[in-house]
């Protein structure tokens, strides 16, 4: 046999290049490396089933079947036989438009409509056909029955605003029906029907026309709304359909709590009693969560109670009626389990007490010192403060050796320097920031005309004092905007004393590091950038020992939300009585003669919410709002179901553990606003108003509830203001920031900046009247403005008071003040 011949490839083989997998393996040499061998994660992991197309369908129709019954189940809870009926409220847009000609339609919509109607104006219908039940309320209408109305609409399922045809197209909404409207959508508008009436009295012809023009008018404000007239009968029984099947608004601050509008209300005067309290005795339906016993209830406009019993009563509202009135009591009061209504902590005053720490305590504490200890560069003659305020880097010079030196470039810094930034003239005493002297001058002058009568009655009905303010208001926002933050050195007060309590700081920064401990892997610690450290316990004042805090906001907020909803007591939708006790009488009479209706709108209080604490809101100006807002400046806020008037204090709302204090809040920004307020758990709409010199309310901004944290770091800046005398390349010698040689060697640690961008650092003083030499990272400009920024750490002021007067009454007191 023949020996076979295998042919053997040359030295000229073609060979071709390899597949480059990148920096992973290929799965052919994964494979090839484990050899068969498989991990225990993937033999212990369940195999996939791979789903057929009926398995997914199916899975489809059952999810789409589940949300439609959860859909279906929130739509019946309102409107049955058995829940709470539909609760709406009929507002006009426009002060001649009369509600109870649109209630009277309503009411005669059905044959079989039966009609009842309380002592406190709430008319209930209900309609066979339906199956459903309604509330209908109107409010009281007019100039400064604006906070009645936005407190009906806080618990309402439905807004029925009415507008006419009769008024003409440019006249769908009134002035006073814009300014509610805006009222309306900060605070959160329910569920809007817009109805059109009078449009039977126009010309047939001019009828589709004005429907069309109010329309487009609606179009505008409520995108998703169609307009609906309402002038006949059976334009009121499709409105009634519409109600009860249109899809509702998600109020997330009305539906985390009970809420109840009262029906009837009863005050029982105990004449016994020798603390001049009585009980109130408030009936109505639940709506929202259940209703603890031992909880509190707040009365908007009122205060925060505590609640004796409930007892659940008959509906008297129901489609067949029952003669024999049942009563049953839901709940009693049980002292020990009771929420106490103390909002304030009582300090100790003993609490500040130290004791002297064991030798072993001290070895630690030397230990950790030797670890975090860094090593710094300290001229000769420092003191311990002085050398707190040295960076950790050891000189600038040394920092900035490889950065280009090129002439005509400016550096931005960290975008606080380019933001404004300012300060309250009040707190700083004795500035030397000197008032306009033309400002009397220009109010004092009036111009002259010929007609004297009609220029003196004019003047009667001006308020020249107001309008004073208002002016120093604009001149100090306009000369804070242009040159924010900067003061004068003062001549007769070493700087050193006049900013003793201020501090330099490296930047704004906020770096976060997570650091892993050997001992215990599971845990985090964060450490804090310490290019600018500021502890938010130092020295806090003494208002702060009254107030409460969460060691975790956000996960409280959870807890508590999702604890409220199992707790046991009136279920939502039964016709309830509260029992409250300890009412003043004193407040009763206040509160029943500031108000032109004898409705009651009642708040279940969830855990906490009656505690005092720094609550910080974000706040934006509206649009028709042009004066500026001072800090500390006295406004009335709305915070969800609360209304109360405080001082707050701006701060900029920006990322971070600091922020900087504003001293003005101007048209069209953006800002954060901080006071002492009882803790309420967001979501939650912030309304803030204004007194008129009329009396009246103005909206000046609306927002949303941030947060309740005392730790927020509000740092008001100074700015030193030098101009430089002589420029060596990157010295400097600069005149005008001190005027004496103790100053500039207190100061020499803090950093410079210029308005061009440059950074830089005191040498030393030349002379004995302030002038020192300063060594910077670039040349500087013969224009250019050296500043150096100072900062001091503000708390808001304790100006807490509950707004349970009247807007007259609040005017009065503000002008005595």
């Amino acid at each position: 046999m023949a020996d076979q011949v295998f042919h053997r490839p040359g030295p000229l083989k073609q060979t071709n290049k390899p597949h480059k997998t990148g920096r992973h393996r290929s799965k052919g040499a994964i494979d090839n490396a484990m050899k068969g061998k498989m991990a225990e994660m993937t033999i212990s992991h369940k195999h996939r089933q791979i789903q057929r197309r009926e398995q997914r369908r199916n899975q489809m129709n059952q999810l789409r079947k589940a949300k439609r019954e959860e859909a279906l189940a929130t739509k019946r809870q309102l409107g049955g036989q058995n829940t709470a009926p539909f609760l709406v409220c009929i507002l006009p847009m426009h002060l001649q438009i009369d509600p109870k000609s649109a209630l009277t339609i309503l009411e005669n919509c059905d044959a079989e409509a039966l009609v009842e109607r309380t002592s406190t104006g709430v008319t209930y219908v209900n309609i066979p056909r339906f199956k459903q039940r309604f509330a209908f309320i109107i409010p009281p209408v007019g100039r400064g029955n604006e906070l009645a109305i936005l407190d009906y609409l806080k618990v309402c399922d439905t807004t029925l605003m009415l507008t006419s045809a009769a008024m003409g197209e440019n006249e769908v909404f009134d002035k006073w029906g814009h300014r509610m409207y805006n009222m309306m959508t900060a605070q959160g508008i329910p569920t809007p029907i817009a109805a059109l009436m009078d449009l039977e009295s126009l010309n047939p012809k001019a009828r589709i026309p004005a429907k069309a023009a109010a329309q487009k008018f609606i179009s505008k404000l409520l995108p998703k709304e169609k307009i609906v007239q309402l002038d006949t009968n059976s334009d009121g029984l499709n409105i009634l359909r519409r109600i009860g099947g249109q899809k509702k608004n998600v109020l997330h601050n009305r539906n985390n709590r009970s809420h109840l509008l009262g029906d009837h209300v009863e005050f029982i005067d105990n004449t016994e009693s020798s603390d001049q309290t009585a009980e109130l005795r408030i009936t109505g339906f639940l709506r929202g969560l259940p209703l603890d016993v031992n909880g509190l209830v707040h009365i908007v406009g009122l205060g925060d109670f505590q609640m004796s019993k409930i007892v659940a009563t008959t509906d008297p509202y129901k489609f067949e009626k029952r003669l024999e009135k049942h009563v049953c009591i839901v709940a009693k009061a049980d002292a020990s389990k009771q929420t106490s209504l103390q909002s304030e902590n009582i300090p100790d005053p003993m609490d500040c007490e130290q004791t002297w720490p064991t030798e072993e305590e001290i070895q630690e504490a030397e230990k950790e010192v030797k670890k975090m200890k860094l090593i710094k560069r300290v001229p000769k003659g420092y003191s311990e403060y002085q050398t707190a305020w040295i960076p950790d880097v050891e000189s600038i010079e040394e920092e900035r050796e490889c950065s280009d030196d090129v002439d005509g470039e400016i550096e931005r810094m960290d975008s606080e320097d380019d933001e404004f930034m300012s300060c309250d003239d009040n707190s700083f005493g004795d500035e030397s920031e000197k008032p306009d002297s033309n400002t009397e001058e220009y109010v004092d002058s009036t111009s002259v005309s010929d007609a004297a009568v009609n220029d003196e009655k004019y003047d009667l009905e001006m308020d020249f004092q107001e309008e004073r303010e208002t002016l120093n208001k604009i001149k100090g926002a306009r000369a804070d905007h242009l040159w924010p933050d900067e003061i004068d050195t003062p001549l007769d007060i070493p700087a050193c004393t006049r900013f003793q309590k201020f501090r330099g700081l490296e930047s704004f920064r906020f770096e976060k590091k997570k650091l892993l401990l050997a001992v215990l892997p599971d845990v985090h610690l964060i450490s804090y950038s310490r290019t600018s450290p500021w502890d938010p316990k130092e020295n806090l004042p003494s208002d702060y020992a009254r107030i409460y805090q969460f060691q975790n906001f956000d996960r409280t907020k959870r807890r508590i939300l999702s604890e409220s909803k199992e707790i046991s007591g009136a279920m939502p939708g039964w016709y309830i009585t509260i029992y409250i006790r300890n009412v003043c009488k004193d407040k009763w009479e206040l509160f029943k003669s500031g108000r032109q209706t004898d409705n009651v709108v009642v708040y279940g209080l969830l855990q906490h919410e009656h505690k005092m604490s720094v609550m910080n809101v974000v706040l934006k100006r509206t649009p028709d709002s042009e004066v500026p807002i001072k800090s500390k400046e006295r406004l009335i806020m709305q915070c969800g179901y609360r209304r109360f008037i405080v001082n707050p204090i701006f701060s900029q709302h920006t990322n971070g553990n600091k922020h900087k204090f504003e001293r003005y809040f101007r048209p069209h920004t953006t800002i954060c606003a901080t006071f002492y307020a009882p803790i309420q758990f967001p979501p939650a709409p912030i309304l803030a108003f204004k007194i008129n010199p009329d009396s009246t309310l103005a909206l000046v901004a609306r927002g949303r509830l941030l947060s309740c944290n005392p730790d927020r770091i509000i740092l008001k800046r100074v700015a030193l203001s030098g101009v430089p005398m002589r420029i060596n390349r990157k010295s400097a010698t600069i005149r005008y920031m001190f005027f004496n040689k103790e100053d500039v060697e207190y100061f020499k640690p803090v950093k410079l900046r210029t308005k061009c961008g440059r950074v830089g650092h005191i040498k030393e003083s030349l002379g004995t009247h302030g002038h020192m030499k300063c060594v910077f990272d670039g040349q500087l400009r013969s224009f250019d403005t050296v500043f150096m920024y100072l900062y001091k750490r503000v708390y808001p002021k304790w100006t807490y008071n509950d707004c349970l007067i009247s807007c007259e009454e609040d005017k009065n007191e503000q002008m005595q003040k």
